[in-house]
């Protein structure tokens, strides 16, 4: 269905690794002690696949005043030490990605430092040697598509014949700014707390565990 596709790029907090849950665990108790405590609501509405730093404005903007200068690398600090100890790969990823067939990459958001973290943590820094991709090498993250595009272009993959694997709004948004392909992964703990896409955004399909997506990649014969 709809254009063929040459390269499959997934995200990796939400999608490859069970992380949004963690991350707001962190942030929610940090939030608190400054006095600004947010719930798991305003957490998937205000931070939940964005920029730290368009989060940051979304604080300001809910609670009148800005975080602290030291919020961010603080919250960095405890968040990497938790997913030391706690971080899991998603359900039966290790498994699609060990008999995949298809070129795949990464595309993230997060910092190169919290992607090595997580992809070790998790056992999956061999699935994307050369082929992770982070905010940190275009000049806008999502929801604007130049993550999405260069990592398009470094595969060399038309964007057309991309599809994309995503769990946030910002990063489908991203997605079909790029005018690529893409599919809501909704097997995160984040979606089972209650996350959902705003209704206006809709996705060509939904999957909602790692058998079910190298099940749909399947019919897309990718297997």
């Amino acid at each position: 269905m709809g254009n063929q596709i040459s390269l499959v790029i997934f995200d990796c907090d939400g999608v490859l690794v069970d992380s949004e849950m963690l991350s707001a665990g962190v942030l929610m108790q940090m939030m608190a002690e400054e006095d600004m405590a947010i719930t798991t609501e305003i957490f998937q509405k205000d931070f939940l696949g964005r920029s730290f730093g368009a989060a940051s404005l979304r604080v300001a903007g809910r609670f009148g005043r800005a975080l602290p200068a030291d919020f961010q690398m603080r919250y960095r600090t405890r968040l990497l030490a938790k997913m030391r100890l706690h971080l899991q790969p998603m359900l039966g990823v290790v498994d699609m990605l060990q008999n995949a067939r298809f070129p795949y990459c990464l595309a993230t958001g997060s910092s190169p430092e919290r992607l090595a973290l997580a992809l070790e943590t998790t056992g999956l820094t061999a699935y994307f040697k050369d082929r992770s991709f982070t905010a940190s090498q275009v000049r806008d993250g999502k929801p604007a598509p130049d993550l999405f595009l260069f990592a398009a272009d470094v595969m060399k993959a038309a964007p057309a014949q991309c599809l994309v694997i995503e769990d946030s709004e910002m990063g489908i948004r991203a997605a079909i700014a790029a005018g690529m392909r893409v599919w809501h992964f909704a097997g995160g703990s984040h979606v089972k707390a209650g996350y959902q896409l705003p209704q206006d955004l809709k996705c060509e399909r939904v999957v909602d565990s790692m058998p079910a997506l190298r099940e749909a990649l399947h019919h897309e014969n990718f297997y």
